[in-house]
């Protein structure tokens, strides 16, 4: 039992190692792959907004266009929802933006 005392006791114990800051930061490298992913981001977040707004103008020309093909009231409480969205999105006319496609 001795010798394997003495043989621990012989073995030094491993330092920790100290890492240079240079090889721990992700440098330009990673600045530049989270500067892409972010304005990929971005870029995502415009063009499903546009996409949204777009299906939604397309549904309520399509309520007009149904509503006045059945003969009713242009003046009824879907055209007043279409006139309140339109006041609260700051539009004039709700049929611009849905003709560019």
């Amino acid at each position: 039992m001795s010798s394997i005392a003495a043989a621990l006791a012989a073995t030094p114990s491993p330092s920790p190692s100290v890492v240079p800051d240079v090889n721990v930061t992700p440098g330009v490298v990673g600045f530049i792959a989270i500067a892409l992913v972010a304005v990929a981001t971005i870029v995502l977040v415009v063009d499903m907004t546009r996409r949204i707004r777009r299906t939604r103008y397309r549904s309520e020309i399509r309520e007009r266009l149904e509503a006045e093909a059945n003969g009713t009231a242009v003046d009824g409480p879907a055209t007043d929802e279409s006139k309140r969205r339109a006041a609260e999105d700051g539009r004039a006319d709700v049929g611009d933006d849905t003709e560019r496609g």
